[in-house]
């Protein structure tokens, strides 16, 4: 059976690099291109139900790796619908270990992954934040000296996201943000809790409110733009049109060295007994 390639850090997948000093021009593909799309929402918005779905539905069925900062949250939604995968607990969120989990999820064979959630590699125990601290501590207290060790970090665990062979889908904390209008506060949206910008990473960027409403904010994928959708089934609502997009029929390895299962006829929608915790 085919196994998935090894990881390359690189943020697309490689290409024939041109002579020094000569631009080669070819024709544009999808080919190869695999899903990127980040979940942001305050608590109890589905996120991590609505990433297990479109994870199970991106991986067509084949069981999936969740990396959990969430203290076991997905694992409350096991088998639920038909959903499996294999979880891998993190207790700390140094962005230099996620990139460790994605080459070892990659050395597995798994053919999506979901992060859940990215937020603990910016502002958790050891995450780019406590790095930029600790590094500023050896320049006098210096924060802007500190960044000069914690980008790279930052930097390298965004390339390792793109760079995963597979799908990859990350959930983010995300919190109100306000500004001063006229000198009164008014609120202007939410942020996800990471590096400004960090959307700007992923294919497909989507936010969840408190009603389990989720809107899609950014969309390189045609079928999904500016789409709003109440209680979504994600293996339906979103990884089919992701799928049909990219025009991919994922071929991965079972890790396990089981057969592959068949996709189920009908994806996998919310469940009925419980709320989302996030």
């Amino acid at each position: 059976m085919t196994q998935l390639p090894a990881p390359v850090r690189t943020a697309r997948p490689a290409q024939q690099q041109a002579a020094p000093g000569r631009f080669d021009f070819r024709p544009a593909s999808k080919a190869g291109r695999k899903a990127r799309l980040s979940i942001q929402g305050v608590s109890g918005s589905g996120k991590t139900w609505t990433g297990l779905s479109i994870a199970h539905g991106l991986s067509e069925g084949r069981k999936f790796a969740v990396i959990d900062t969430e203290k076991g949250a997905a694992s409350l939604y096991a088998g639920i619908g038909g959903i499996e995968f294999d979880s891998c607990p993190m207790d700390r969120y140094d962005p230099r270990d996620l990139i460790r989990v994605l080459d070892a999820a990659a050395n597995a064979g798994y053919p999506t992954v979901f992060v859940d959630s990215l937020s603990h590699y910016w502002k958790g125990t050891d995450g780019t934040l406590d790095q930029v601290e600790k590094a500023s501590s050896r320049y006098g207290g210096n924060k802007f000296a500190g960044w000069k060790d914690g980008t790279p970090m930052q930097n390298d665990m965004v390339a390792a996201i793109l760079a995963y062979p597979g799908h990859v889908v990350a959930s983010m904390r995300s919190y109100t943000e306000w500004v001063l209008e006229n000198g009164k506060p008014k609120q202007v949206g939410t942020r996800p809790e990471q590096r400004k910008g960090i959307e700007y990473e992923f294919d497909i960027a989507v936010s969840m409110d408190i009603s389990n409403t989720l809107e899609v904010l950014k969309s390189r994928c045609p079928q999904l733009n500016r789409k709003v959708i109440q209680r979504p089934n994600g293996a339906r609502d979103i990884a089919a049109p992701l799928l049909d997009w990219l025009g991919e029929s994922n071929a991965a390895v079972d890790p396990t060295g089981a057969p592959a299962p068949q996709a189920e006829a009908e994806p996998t929608d919310w469940p009925e007994a419980a709320q989302p915790p996030q």
